[in-house]
């Protein structure tokens, strides 16, 4: 089996103990962004599985798209990231 090199761990195990591997991640052509692709690529840059450029690069995000996302989950939790329930959690 080959193992492509990669900068940065495999694997991390997150805090409620299950373990997420850049396996885990959505697919770099992702055009479509669901809440549980958005929350984790969210989780994988907080828990340093991948780098937040890297992240960046690899989705094609923008900056503001990316903290959008981070500040959403941080104030309101993953539920956030749903496009039907943005508009709650919007500040004016």
């Amino acid at each position: 089996m080959y193992l492509k090199k990669v900068n940065g761990p495999r694997a991390v195990t997150l805090p409620d103990g299950s373990i997420m591997t850049r396996a885990d991640l959505p697919d770099p052509e992702t055009r479509r962004w669901v809440a549980s692709r958005k929350a984790s690529v969210v989780r994988a840059i907080e828990h340093k599985l991948i780098s937040r450029e890297e992240a960046l690069d690899l989705y094609e995000l923008s900056e503001e798209e990316l903290d959008a996302w981070h500040v959403a989950v941080e104030r309101h939790g993953e539920r956030a990231l749903k496009a039907t329930t943005i508009q709650r959690y919007r500040q004016p």
